[in-house]
């Protein structure tokens, strides 16, 4: 396998979303991994076929700002989701959020959806008091147990 083709496969590798490729030809094969470590038959074949190239040495890094201190929570109880989807604030698009932050809400109020595999499913308050925050974009996928609202 020539030097082009290698050149050509490695550039592959770091322009797509694979970490991973190998590549048979005939009674050649190279295998090339993203993460930066090399298998040991590939690493054979590869310096092999490539002269030695001195590696650049990295350029110093600068002193990073200091990064701002993420915003307080609000005080309350997180409503966390019971599920894995889609977190929607209204029951369709152009309705109206079933709550706003201010809102007073009661135990069992629905106060979101999550889609679930074309499911909708209402998500109801755990406690009363008021909707302090929303933490979730509506749209949003959400994972299990991620903070939806605060209610205090």
């Amino acid at each position: 396998m020539d030097l082009r083709k290698l050149k050509k496969l490695i550039d592959l590798v770091e322009e797509s979303g694979i970490a991973e490729l190998e590549v048979t030809e005939g009674e050649e094969k190279v295998r090339i991994v993203k993460s930066g470590r090399i298998a040991s038959d590939t690493a054979v074949m590869l310096a092999a076929a490539a002269p030695a190239v001195p590696l650049a040495a990295p350029a110093p890094v600068a002193a990073a700002p200091a990064v701002p201190a993420a915003p307080a929570q609000p005080d309350g109880q997180e409503l966390k989701s019971p599920m894995v989807g889609t977190f929607y604030r209204s029951a369709s698009p152009g309705a109206k959020p079933f709550v706003e932050v201010g809102d007073t809400v009661k135990k069992g109020q629905t106060v979101c959806i999550i889609e679930a595999m074309k499911l909708m499913n209402e998500i109801e308050a755990d406690h009363d008091g008021v909707v302090k925050a929303v933490l979730v974009e509506n749209g949003q996928p959400v994972e299990y147990g991620e903070p939806l609202l605060i209610i205090g």
